[in-house]
């Protein structure tokens, strides 16, 4: 039995400006999509660019290169230990 709705079962309600609405349905009908579509889609891309602003390791080429040589080493007794660890582990999902 499904316990989570489809995305298409969910409404997002928001508050806009006329002239806002006016300039987002000319966006969306110069790409073929209708507002709700052009909407979602512009806000799960946003969404995605922030996680993974939140997610990138920006480093100098020294760091970098210090970062590439320890992952090339071969891993000692304990991040084997860890690494055997984190393999047994159960996901949440």
């Amino acid at each position: 039995m499904r316990t989570e709705p489809s995305l298409a079962e969910i409404n997002i309600h928001l508050r806009a400006r006329a002239e806002d609405k006016n300039i987002i349905d000319q966006a969306a009908g110069l790409i073929g999509a209708n507002r709700s579509q052009f909407m979602l889609a512009s806000a799960l891309k946003e969404a995605k660019n922030i996680l993974l602003d939140q997610s990138t390791i920006h480093a100098d080429a020294k760091a970098f290169n210090a970062i590439m040589e320890w992952m090339d080493a071969k891993p000692s007794a304990e991040s084997k230990k860890g690494m055997k660890r984190l393999l047994q582990a159960k996901s949440a999902w």
